[in-house]
């Protein structure tokens, strides 16, 4: 552990000591094993969120943004059309991040190939997409046999397994695509859309965020994790001055786990309430803490970076 985690991770088990003294007990980790683990995994969390803000300030490769390379990434590709001042595009791209996700196996590849066309000329890109959404869909159901064609690794990152790339279904790709440009709104922007939920909110970043996230429900196969993935990168990237007030706990399993098993007892709406008011001791956010407990309670006697 480098010289400045040890000092950060001696801070955060003296504020969970407070916290546990003077509010209410956390049985969870009352041993010091799953107390240590907890405080690596939120360690971990915190690097993580670090990375991709100090990632948007580094130099990426152009090959980051060209989906007939292999190289593509979409938040590479989402920074670098950032930095041009190509807004829309890179909203774009940060959906595209989180609906496919990374495989294990296959990586970008289901990203890259569906933004990129396969190789056809023309992109998937924000602006064709909006001219034409029911022409995605009708593509999309095309080249199903050749996205998914066998031998060459591919498929939906972790978070995202149970997706499906078809065009035609009601819970497909397609679908979610169609139901995420109307969210949007066009001629509406992305930009547009959360200026106006920041006004709503009077400039409050965490009653934006909550905007943002409750009007998200309309679109489709984005749940609870998606929708705050999606958001908190928004942040991240300084796409959006929006973070989230809670760790959003209803319809969520690996937090919800993670927060009973540290806590012992409590109902969704307490749960969210005292991660809350721990974090006003821990300071981390609720990102990390969401994160941290999900991962804290896969393997709560050894430590293990999860990632995806």
């Amino acid at each position: 552990m480098r010289p400045r985690d040890r000092e950060l991770a001696g801070e955060l088990n003296a504020s969970f000591r407070d916290y546990a003294a003077k509010k209410r007990p956390l049985p969870g980790i009352a041993d010091e094993i799953p107390s240590s683990v907890l405080v690596e995994q939120i360690l971990e969390s915190i690097h993580r969120i670090k990375f991709v803000q100090v990632m948007s300030h580094r130099d990426v490769s152009e090959r980051r943004a060209d989906p007939n390379d292999e190289l593509f990434d979409p938040l590479k590709s989402a920074i670098l059309h950032q930095r041009r001042g190509e807004i829309e595009e890179a909203y774009w791209l940060v959906f595209l991040f989180v609906h496919f996700g990374k495989n294990p196996k296959g990586g970008w590849r289901f990203a890259r190939e569906v933004y990129g066309r396969l190789g056809e000329g023309e992109r998937w890109d924000w602006a064709n997409t909006i001219a034409d959404p029911a022409g995605f869909r009708v593509w999309l159901q095309d080249h199903q046999a050749q996205l998914k064609r066998p031998g060459v690794p591919g498929g939906f990152g972790n978070h995202r397994k149970y997706e499906s790339l078809n065009g035609d279904a009601p819970t497909g790709t397609g679908a979610a695509v169609e139901s995420y440009v109307a969210w949007v709104n066009p001629p509406r922007s992305h930009q547009d859309l959360v200026r106006q939920a920041l006004e709503d909110a009077h400039g409050d970043p965490k009653d934006g965020f909550e905007r943002l996230y409750q009007s998200m429900e309309a679109v489709t196969r984005f749940g609870r994790t998606a929708r705050f993935d999606y958001l908190t990168m928004l942040g991240k990237l300084g796409l959006a001055a929006i973070e989230p007030g809670s760790t959003y706990m209803q319809g969520a399993t690996g937090p919800v786990k993670g927060a009973t098993r540290l806590f012992g007892v409590g109902t969704i709406s307490e749960l969210d309430e005292w991660l809350v008011e721990l974090d006003v001791v821990l300071k981390v956010g609720m990102q990390v803490l969401e994160d941290a407990l999900c991962n804290w309670q896969k393997s709560p006697e050894e430590f293990i970076p999860f990632r995806g």
